[in-house]
């Protein structure tokens, strides 16, 4: 019998969609980001996928001087992976996206692989009284944004990027995306072994069903062979669900405070280190075993730490 990879945990910290309001427990301060990456990192997350905001509002920040008041603190604390987001927020250029990644070269950043409705207007409705004055508005309008993602946008942030030699986590968010990146894939925009996060749950994206993850995985199987690597990311309440399944499909799981507040149904997660602690718990229960970060570097064929700018 062929030896089964180890699940690689990936948290993710703060995300650029969900707002303070909703939770106390998600940090927008420089520290607070810092001692939940590292706290997460010590509960077993492997790899941390960053997110930067203004600490005096909680807004999104994309200005790599954010990113350098806690980066250089997770890297001595612990021997984590670093994967900093290109996300940005659903009205920055892809120019202003890359930027941090630019800046910091890590082991790893996200690549978002096709242009898309990405709403979360229901919240609006949700809250009655709002921490900072931007947040009501930005959610509320979020049903006129697209995100964008060009091939052209791709391929910009693709070239720039190459010489870091970061591996790239290319998120999903349907079936379209994944022949998107065949295509960048074929005309050499990016080696392989590739890393695929499969999304599911986000209001313009696949939905969060055990179904589509089957689907998604098929399709992914059919066109990458066995060239890729592969994680999944349930949006909400399909958080630990769909992480669980994958885990035992052989793939490996994405969990944090920018894809779920809660730690279970109606009740708010503590910190993100609660999340991974709980995801590990189940995955390990379930007889599979957790990578470490060195670990991941090889299943991912990562550059190593050494590299980085921070």
């Amino acid at each position: 019998m062929a030896k089964r990879n180890k699940t690689v945990i990936t948290c993710a910290i703060t995300g650029a969609i969900h707002t303070p309001t909703m939770s106390d427990a998600l940090p927008y301060k420089e520290d607070d980001i810092a001692q939940q990456a590292i706290a997460a990192a010590e509960a077993g997350a492997s790899v941390l996928h960053l997110h930067a905001r203004n600490p005096k509002d909680g807004s999104v920040s994309i200005d790599p001087e954010t990113f350098s008041r806690f980066l250089p603190r997770i890297k001595q604390s612990t021997d984590a992976v670093i994967n900093i987001s290109t996300g940005g927020s659903l009205k920055n250029t892809i120019e202003e996206r890359i930027a941090p990644a630019l800046r910091f070269s890590p082991e790893m950043c996200s690549m978002n692989m096709g242009s898309m409705n990405f709403s979360f207007h229901p919240l609006a409705g949700r809250y009655d009284e709002w921490k900072f004055d931007w947040e009501k508005d930005y959610v509320a309008n979020s049903d006129t944004y697209i995100f964008r993602n060009t091939f052209a946008d791709i391929k910009n942030a693709a070239t720039q990027l190459a010489p870091h030699g970061i591996k790239f986590e290319h998120e999903c968010y349907d079936v379209g995306h994944l022949y998107n990146l065949k295509f960048c894939l074929d005309i050499g925009l990016f080696k392989a072994p590739i890393f695929i996060q499969f999304i599911f749950g986000i209001l313009g994206g696949i939905g969060p069903d055990v179904d589509n993850l089957i689907f998604m995985k098929r399709t992914a199987d059919r066109l990458f062979g066995d060239d890729y690597r592969w994680s999944v990311l349930g949006a909400g309440g399909a958080q630990m669900p769909l992480a669980t399944t994958a885990s035992q499909m052989g793939g490996n799981v994405r969990v944090g405070l920018e894809d779920s507040l809660f730690i279970s149904r109606g009740k708010l997660a503590e910190n993100n280190a609660q999340q991974v602690t709980k995801i590990r718990r189940i995955v390990e229960d379930l007889g599979c075993e957790i990578a470490s970060p060195d670990e991941a570097r090889e299943m991912l064929a990562l550059k190593g730490g050494d590299r980085v700018e921070f």
